[in-house]
């Protein structure tokens, strides 16, 4: 029970990392707010947390609207008090097109939630955080410190996410509060839906690993969990790659 009298927000909470990251949160004593665009998915597992035992709500929010972002934040501390953990999560996959052919509305499309979003999560969550510190988690990617084809925006995102991330700690840790940043590789997740249909791409990402496997949202939920709680109080700054050892290597 090691978030215990915690509060956390977990946005793109209805699946993937954000299902899995609320659950485990929430197994080690946190109420947690399930935030997501999709409201069947996000009460799904609210529902789910409090079958197991646990605190939770549903709470509807689109990333791409700071004005939204920053109703969540205001909500979550009106309902329960406080909030110490904000994990910044919600993410979309993007057109796999060249540089050259990728339509601009495309590129803001992807920049307006995974870039964006980030950056509205921190900037509300830090206020709300303030006078009592907290914990600030953004969703990087390993594609925020290597390149592939076909990426441009994801790419474009994802790295911002991380120097977002150094910039927002050193601006916030007057106030006590961390901001960390996890990168994940290869996750079994809806984003990578697409991928599991051609059988030569299927392969090659899973040989992306160091043991050649896809990683499971649970797997990345134990390490949100970790960098929430005070076990990690020395850990500010940085990124931390859950990708079983993909940006290491040269396939």
């Amino acid at each position: 029970m090691k978030l215990d009298g915690k509060v956390a927000i977990v946005t793109g909470g209805g699946s993937g990392i954000g299902r899995a990251s609320a659950l485990e949160m929430a197994r080690q004593g946190a109420q947690v707010v399930v935030a997501d665009i999709n409201a069947e998915r996000g009460q799904a597992v609210a529902d789910e947390i409090g079958a197991e035992g646990g605190k939770a709500l549903f709470l509807p929010v689109d990333t791409a609207s700071y004005e939204q972002v920053e109703g969540l934040v205001q909500e979550t501390v009106h309902r329960l008090g406080q909030l110490d953990i904000m994990f910044n999560n919600a993410g979309i996959g993007g057109m796999q097109v060249s540089v050259l052919d990728m339509p601009v509305e495309e590129y803001h499309r992807v920049l307006s939630v995974d870039q964006h979003g980030v950056f509205y999560g921190i900037k509300a969550a830090g206020q709300a955080m303030n006078d009592r510190g907290g914990v600030i988690i953004n969703t990087a990617s390993v594609y925020g410190f290597i390149a592939d084809r076909r990426q441009f925006p994801y790419h474009a995102a994802k790295g911002a996410v991380v120097m977002m991330t150094k910039a927002a700690a050193l601006e916030l840790a007057p106030f006590n509060i961390r901001v960390v940043c996890i990168a994940p590789g290869l996750i079994n997740t809806h984003i990578v839906d697409g991928w599991r249909d051609n059988e030569k791409i299927w392969t090659a990402a899973q040989n992306a690993q160091m043991r050649r496997r896809i990683g499971e949202p649970e797997e990345v939920g134990k390490v949100v969990a970790f960098l929430a709680s005070d076990d990690a109080s020395f850990l500010n700054g940085h990124a931390y790659f859950v990708d079983d050892g993909a940006a290491s290597f040269k396939r």
